[in-house]
């Protein structure tokens, strides 16, 4: 991961071309869990070295769950693990290690339901546990998934994103300052395809939403309840989260557009931005250490 001279994250996932050619190739030689192991000697190192989000992570743990001093540093230490082992283990996913994580789903009814309606969905995803392993896990083949990630990302990594998940029906588009990718998920939504996108960072568009949010107040941008609203489409919440070394537990939850007919469009993007903030908050309940905004969120 790497921050802006503001503090702010990126996005971008570290170590370069040559470092992330390097992990393909150590994972379709070795198991995953060589590389856990290296990552827990490495963990310290980072912390020591990248201030900022380690500060931004302390933070959260002293004042969004009011833990004491040193349960606050052996929290953001695992933090920093357990998001080195989601990187490290969507490596393994794109050499090739599919059958090594299994995968309990909370509400997969919900997402397959959608999957037979003519009109389209929009999936709104966050910067918690492990997303981007859904593209893998959810796979189905009756609507293609046009899935915003950072356009920034180092060559290597994208490439292989796009090519394991083309085969599970995603198409990832590049988020693009522009705002062109914009008419991409139009598109995608007037054919009844699924839209993705991250609910809880902004990418380009600086319009937001204040929501309650565990023990503070913190911006949420519009973009997919925007999205929704427009089109007049279900809108699901996706949590993929790491619960063992080699398992995830995924749920999906729909966030509920009952009683908005006498809303305006402004009032329905608020209230689906607050709904999806009530979810995240009871997930990072639940998996504190998978809290993955390295910069302060919170106002």
């Amino acid at each position: 991961m790497t921050l802006t001279k503001t503090g702010e994250w990126t996005g971008r996932t570290g170590g370069g071309t040559l470092g992330q050619k390097a992990l393909f190739f150590l994972f379709r030689c070795t198991h995953v869990s060589i590389g856990y192991a290296i990552l827990a000697l490495v963990v310290p190192f980072y912390m020591l070295f990248a201030r900022k989000g380690y500060l931004s992570i302390y933070r959260y743990f002293r004042h969004q769950h009011k833990y004491r001093k040193f349960k606050a540093f052996y929290k953001t230490y695992k933090n920093h693990f357990v998001f080195g082992q989601c990187i490290l283990d969507r490596f393994a996913v794109y050499a090739g290690r599919r059958n090594f994580f299994k995968v309990e789903i909370t509400g997969n009814e919900h997402f397959f339901s959608l999957l037979n309606e003519k009109k389209g969905f929009v999936v709104a995803s966050s910067h918690v546990g492990n997303f981007e392993l859904s593209g893998y896990l959810l796979r189905q083949d009756k609507k293609r998934m046009y899935a915003i990630v950072f356009g920034d990302e180092a060559r290597e990594a994208l490439a292989n994103k796009a090519k394991t998940l083309r085969v599970n029906n995603v198409e990832i588009v590049p988020a693009s300052g522009d705002m062109s990718h914009v008419f991409t998920l139009n598109e995608a939504l007037q054919k009844g395809e699924i839209v993705s996108m991250p609910c809880d960072r902004n990418f380009g568009s600086t319009k937001s939403v204040e929501c309650d949010f565990l023990n503070g107040k913190a911006d949420f941008p519009q973009g997919a309840f925007a999205l929704t609203t427009t089109f007049d489409v279900p809108i699901l919440a996706i949590f993929v989260m790491k619960k063992s070394l080699s398992k995830y537990h995924v749920y999906v939850k729909p966030l509920s557009q009952e009683g908005f007919e006498q809303l305006n469009k402004r009032e329905k993007i608020s209230r689906l931005a607050q709904s999806f903030a009530t979810e995240l908050e009871s997930m990072v309940q639940k998996y504190p250490e998978q809290w993955f905004n390295f910069y302060n969120f919170w106002k």
